[in-house]
């Protein structure tokens, strides 16, 4: 375990008017209806093992299963053809808020121009939900472009952190050598 100092950003959104729904994405977009801990875990695993996610490593299959039954959840898998391609996670909350819970797509589909699409597809969704204000939170442990792409699409900095947590000496993976670029 490291010592690592994190910086995190909370933003937020309250209009979509330049969010519009796509029918030129280079995907197909599909909310899950049967919601499996073991897919929603995959999911979670794979696109955030380089970024740390680790909140929910140590979830049972039952939390998982609570979760994701609770009928403020959505979850949105981004498909090409039948791979799964990255995946948002909308919660509704009292206040007609909608937070981003996680965003994000698989290492293997990053740097392909799909980030910015599928980000105006989870503004959309969360707006749709019934929220009024939009909001997530990113920290320097994600993308380095995270925040700018937020950013772009209109997100304002609304609250501040920083803090020293104790993480992995190394990223996560999915299995050893999973995040080595990748050659042909």
């Amino acid at each position: 375990m490291i010592s690592r100092e994190i910086r995190v950003w909370h933003l937020e959104l309250f209009e979509s008017h330049k969010i519009q729904e796509m029918d030129d994405r280079p995907y197909s977009l599909a909310r899950q209806t049967e919601l499996t801990p073991e897919f929603n875990r995959y999911l979670y695993t794979a696109v955030g093992s380089q970024w740390y996610w680790i909140d929910r490593l140590n979830w049972s299959h039952s939390d998982w299963k609570n979760y994701l039954q609770a009928p403020e959840v959505e979850v949105w898998v981004a498909y090409q053809q039948a791979d799964p391609i990255g995946y948002f996670e909308l919660a509704l909350q009292p206040s007609k808020s909608v937070e981003i819970s996680y965003f994000g797509l698989l290492p293997y589909f990053i740097g392909r121009g799909l980030g910015g699409k599928f980000l105006d597809d989870a503004i959309h969704r969360a707006f749709i939900l019934g929220g009024n204000r939009v909001w997530l939170h990113t920290c320097t442990l994600d993308h380095p472009r995270a925040l700018q792409n937020y950013q772009l699409k209109g997100f304002k900095v609304f609250k501040e952190e920083q803090f020293t947590t104790q993480l992995p000496a190394d990223n996560l993976q999915p299995w050893p050598g999973a995040n080595a670029p990748q050659t042909s």
